[in-house]
């Protein structure tokens, strides 16, 4: 079930650091804090690589409200949505472990937004995403031309060229073919 009590916390709490100061421009990073639940876990008793997936989703939650791009999906009525994504794990997360999920934007082209997403337990890397991401408009669902939200967040001149590998995945991504239907 995904952690709706989770997310209206993690929106309350992103909701007080925008109203008291505590905004984000788009070149940091933001960081929030949770504890590996039972919920979480699989039959290792260890974080379920699906929900590091979903409390990936509550972090990017805390970035999009904290940096302004809340209201403004609000304002003009759009929505957010995952592309692609490649992700590399490095430590188990046990039960109980307090974890911090760092995110930042990585990259922007005319039409995608890359977002890397860490997960950090006890100072160690636990594992690392990198996402290719759109806002959209949910009335087609068609992307908003990356120039378009960076406008209505005032940061027309803005630019995040992709670092090498951020490059590289995206180069290998356009080369990935889609499967075909089999009988």
């Amino acid at each position: 079930m995904y952690p709706f009590i989770r997310l209206g916390t993690i929106t309350t709490r992103a909701l007080l650091k925008r109203f008291t100061g505590q905004r984000l421009h788009l070149e940091e990073t933001s960081e929030i804090h949770l504890r590996c639940n039972l919920n979480d876990i699989d039959n290792f008793l260890e974080l379920n690589n699906g929900r590091i997936f979903t409390l990936f989703d509550l972090a990017r939650t805390d970035f999009a409200i904290r940096s302004g791009l809340g209201k403004q999906l609000l304002r003009h009525r759009w929505g957010l949505v995952v592309a692609g994504s490649t992700i590399q794990y490095r430590r188990r997360v046990r039960w109980r472990e307090s974890i911090c999920i760092k995110t930042r934007i990585a990259a922007i082209d005319e039409r995608w937004i890359y977002v890397e997403q860490s997960m950090w337990s006890q100072d160690r890397l636990c594992s690392s995403a990198l996402l290719r991401t759109a806002v959209t408009y949910l009335s087609t669902g068609k992307p908003v031309p990356v120039r378009e939200v960076l406008h209505a967040l005032d940061y027309d001149k803005w630019t995040r060229p992709a670092d090498e590998w951020v490059q590289a995945w995206i180069d290998a991504d356009k080369k990935r073919p889609m499967p075909t239907l089999i009988s």
